[in-house]
């Protein structure tokens, strides 16, 4: 049966590389190349000017090619992996992979570069020859000592930042995990003994690192396979080992890990035992980093010592030591500010904001990419998961704060908090398109009240509230389970202490909720008894009966459960002469900037008045994001070239959008492409209404709309805000089931913006 499992996992990793197209990178163009005026531009003779910009002066290859996003990952093969010494060639799949995770992580472009040169010096020579294509290198699996010699040559003679991951980025991810494995354990760098297996790069930096840190040279105890470097020792020794060798007569590890407060392996399986961990210090941390079988397991360490503080090199255990952690982002940082060397100082601000970052809140993104794991600071969450798309961010900016404190920035980031929230829209869509409604939203704190609130996403929308906005969250639901939940998720808020709450099964207010619901309610055929159990049960209609009190300013619901359901009690409790659904407009964030679809929800079949409501509602809010709607009214019919329901609909709803003169451009009715396309439209209608793009799609019934919606969400990788319900005065809003934490903090945002700002 292992056997099995192994053959199935190896056929499927050579599936993932050889299928659809072999490898895992290919090259795509960023400019158009259409016509004979793009290749003029492109290539000759256009392409001269840039080409003289850059002879003029060499800093501006950085704005008129790709150098400054481009990084060479370079290799001899000589230690790759746990594979040894297997070529050039054959390492060229990890080369792959880690220019992968370099676009995955941080947007930085790269090239994987083998090359069959076993002498350091010469190799050192073909990367220096580099420098003007790549505005940085990363070495790779080159073996020690050679990759130092490499390193050493490579960063005296070029310009550029030169960062050999398996040394530093190692020695990074292993000071972060340190920092705040010292903290729980509550010691401190100078005090502890360190006891460390392997001579390698990975394992001289990281101990040169924890010295930079703070830990004590006469501390650190290095073995290796040969046992401890010792003074005088010539037995497979290089300078570098040599500067760990101490002054003893002790000749293997089992004769210096006594007393020993951290173990840092990087060596192989079962070096460290039980017995030996036993003989530690109190509370040891134990960084067993071998791969794929570590020095020793955390159950066997753990046997012997339950305070034992452990992390591994492996993906299923906690606290996986992992160089994605630092490499995509402290070179993205370095990048930015154009950084000629990654420096100490670099080295140690990534090293203190990663530690930072994951005594924080987890985001809701990590957790949901680590389902079932509790990611809470602790000694089984010492450092971020590789998913916690915060890391770009953080670690980027104090990154490149550094590097211009320390004087080696070439290209001074002016900004930094700007920088960083471009860094952060990179991964969080929807932050800058979000970002004036959250500055909106922070100048009034408003009380919105989830409906849902025992969901996790939800929870963790709230604590994001607490910690990002001026807005109080209001939680309906049991306070035992949030409390289960919230703690379950990791999250510090609790129900009572850091937020309201609304029990339905016991809240002092009962009485009040449900005599309020049935004065509504009550020449509609909902009897006394109908409304107290409404109020027990529903937490969507004991929502919006606490913004008809004024409880709450505004309520979020629909994490379950169909739309129109949620919608028919919205209606019941809040909808009057001035306040009535229009309908829903759901914004979708696409590569090339968002598009407002309506109505998506709403109106299944709606009137003239109600498209011109709908858009009109639209206009509205769409300017909330800083955009200048242009709306057009899709129909099957193009300007009236067909006699159909849609045509008619749409054309008599242009009519009501004439006669009341709004103020933004509209035209319709039109097909999809020509409201998209301007060239297209000119040619078909020159006199259109609308001088640009359109950016807000009204369709003629809720079946297109939200057919439109859902094919860019699955086929364009459109990422939704929304939906967001027009005509209720802002208080009111229902999402849908597919929404995340994310979703639901930004919808919070809408919901908290006073209507005067988009009224």
């Amino acid at each position: 049966m292992e056997e099995r499992r192994h053959d199935n996992a190896r056929q499927a990793a050579l599936d993932y590389h050889e299928f659809p197209r072999p490898g895992k990178l290919e090259i795509r163009a960023t400019k158009p190349l259409a016509n004979g005026r793009d290749l003029t531009r492109a290539y000759s003779p256009g392409v001269a000017e840039a080409c003289l910009e850059i002879k003029a002066d060499p800093s501006t290859a950085a704005r008129y090619t790709s150098r400054g996003n481009m990084v060479a990952v370079v290799t001899n093969g000589t230690a790759v992996l746990g594979l040894g010494n297997i070529g050039a060639l054959a390492a060229k799949p990890v080369m792959e992979g880690k220019a992968v995770l370099f676009k995955k992580f941080a947007a930085i472009d790269c090239f994987d570069i083998e090359l069959n040169e076993p002498d350091p010096e010469k190799l050192a020579d073909i990367v220096c020859a580099l420098e003007p294509t790549f505005g940085a290198i990363n070495l790779e699996d080159i073996k020690a000592p050679d990759c130092f010699i490499v390193e050493k040559i490579c960063r005296e003679r070029m310009n550029i930042p030169v960062f050999h991951d398996d040394q530093h980025g190692t020695a990074i991810v292993v000071g972060a995990a340190a920092t705040n494995a010292l903290r729980i354990a509550g010691k401190r760098f100078e005090d502890i003994k360190i006891v460390s297996t392997g001579g390698g790069a990975a394992g001289i930096a990281c101990l040169n690192m924890l010295i930079k840190l703070g830990a004590k040279r006469e501390n650190i105890w290095l073995c290796d396979i040969h046992g401890l470097v010792y003074e005088g020792r010539t037995e497979d020794m290089n300078p570098q080992k040599a500067e760990f060798a101490q002054n003893s007569d002790a000749r293997s590890l089992g004769e210096v890990v006594d007393g020993a407060d951290l173990f840092l392996g990087l060596s192989g399986a079962g070096v460290l035992t039980p017995e030996m961990v036993s003989r530690m210090a109190s509370q040891p941390i134990l960084f067993a980093l071998a791969n794929p079988i570590p020095e020793i397991l955390p159950e066997d360490a753990r046997s012997v010592a339950p305070d034992a503080i452990i992390a591994t090199g492996r993906s299923d255990t906690p606290n996986q030591v992992n160089n994605v952690l630092c490499f995509p982002f402290i070179f993205r940082g370095a990048l930015d500010c154009g950084a000629t060397t990654i420096n100490d100082e670099m080295k140690i601000a990534c090293i203190e904001a990663i530690a930072a970052l994951a005594r924080t809140t987890t985001a809701a993104e990590a957790a949901a990419a680590y389902s079932g794991e509790k990611l809470t600071f602790g000694r089984d969450y010492l450092i971020p998961k590789p998913f916690d798309p915060r890391l770009n961010g953080v670690v980027a900016s104090a990154v490149a704060k550094a590097a211009m404190d320390s004087g080696v920035a070439l290209r001074p980031i002016q900004d930094l908090p700007a920088y960083r929230r471009k860094l952060d829209s990179n991964v969080f869509r929807s932050s800058l398109i979000m970002r004036p409604v959250f500055e909106a939203s922070a100048t009034a704190a408003r009380r919105i009240a989830f409906a849902e609130g025992e969901d996790e996403r939800v929870l963790r929308a709230a604590n994001a509230m607490l910690e990002d906005t001026s807005d109080l969250p209001i939680l309906i639901g049991r306070p035992e389970v949030i409390a289960q939940r919230a703690e379950r998720a990791g999250l510090p808020i609790r129900p009572g202490k850091d937020f309201e709450i609304v029990n339905p099964e016991d809240d002092p207010r009962y009485r009040d909720y449900w005599g309020t619901y049935h004065s509504l309610m009550c020449r509609r055929g909902v009897t006394p008894e109908l409304a107290r159990a409404i109020m027990r049960t529903n937490t969507t209609a004991i929502a919006a009966v606490m913004v008809h009190l004024e409880q709450a300013d505004s309520l979020i619901c629909g994490t379950f459960g169909q739309y129109t359901w949620h919608l028919r009690y919205v209606t019941e409790v809040l909808a009057n002469q001035h306040l009535h659904p229009h309908g829903a407009l759901s914004m979708m964030i696409l590569e090339g900037g968002p598009l407002f679809i309506a109505d998506t929800q709403v109106n299944h079949d709606p009137t003239p008045e109600q498209v011109m409501l709908t858009a009109i509602g639209a206009a509205r809010h769409v300017r909330r994001f800083g955009v200048t709607p242009r709306v057009a009214l899709c129909s099957h019919s193009q300007f009236g070239n067909l006699d159909i329901h849609s045509g008619r609909k749409m054309r008599a709803a242009m009519d009501l959008l004439v006669d009341r003169e709004v103020d933004f451009e509209f035209d319709g009715e039109m097909h999809i492409d020509s409201a998209l396309d301007p060239e297209l439209r000119e040619r078909e209608f020159p006199n259109s209404r609308l001088t640009e793009a359109a950016n807000i799609l009204i369709f003629a019934g809720t079946d297109t709309a939200s057919g439109v919606r859902n094919i860019l969400k699955t086929k364009a990788n459109g990422l939704e805000v929304g939906p967001i319900l027009m005509g209720m005065g802002n208080r009111a809003h229902i999402v849908t089931p597919s929404i995340t934490a994310r979703g639901l903090l930004n919808m919070s945002a809408i919901a908290g913006t006073p209507v005067a700002h988009y009224s």
